[in-house]
């Protein structure tokens, strides 16, 4: 699939079949995400694949809008690793823009996925912490819900010349 092909058709998907992710697809993915842009090239970020049926189920528990990982066989938490941030803040775009790389190689690898945010709401977050053990450095960002797709969902067109200013508003 083309770059622009793939931007311009991922969508949310949350309906998966039953299907497993291979290791060697898995492993696209991570070095897709940490292929990212990241501020000063800190590349702060930390991935935590979650494959075990039991804690997939339990996310929901603590989000409220993750249900769909409930029919999943993957997700990914990205998470910022406050150690590793020279400049304040930007963890928060590094792995946002890791977290786009992860949705598009999964989408042009023929898979569907969801992103889950959960920072900055801090319920969320402290109850992902506590599930996953995460050290309180580490911060998760979101979860991404990956599976291969149940569901087809069309394109959807975006763009809106009105929101586009040109040199001032």
């Amino acid at each position: 699939m083309e770059a622009i092909d793939a931007i311009l058709s991922r969508r949310s998907i949350r309906k998966y079949t039953a299907d497993q992710i291979p290791e060697n697809v898995l492993d696209v993915l991570l070095k897709a995400a940490m292929s990212a842009p990241s501020a000063s090239n800190e590349q702060p970020w930390h991935f935590v694949v979650i494959d075990k049926r039991s804690i997939l189920d339990d996310i929901p528990n603590i989000h409220p809008y993750s249900r769909m990982l409930m029919g999943a066989p993957l997700a990914i938490a990205v998470c910022g690793d406050l150690l590793l941030e020279k400049g304040s803040g930007y963890w928060i775009q590094d792995c946002s823009a890791a977290t786009e790389n992860l949705l598009l190689a999964a989408h042009a690898l023929g898979l569907g996925a969801v992103w889950l945010g959960v920072y900055p709401r801090e319920d969320r977050v402290s109850g992902i912490r506590k599930l996953l053990a995460l050290p309180e450095h580490i911060v998760p960002l979101c979860i991404v819900s990956i599976g291969y797709p149940a569901e087809i969902k069309p394109r959807s067109n975006r763009y809106d010349p009105e929101r586009v200013h040109r040199n001032k508003w």
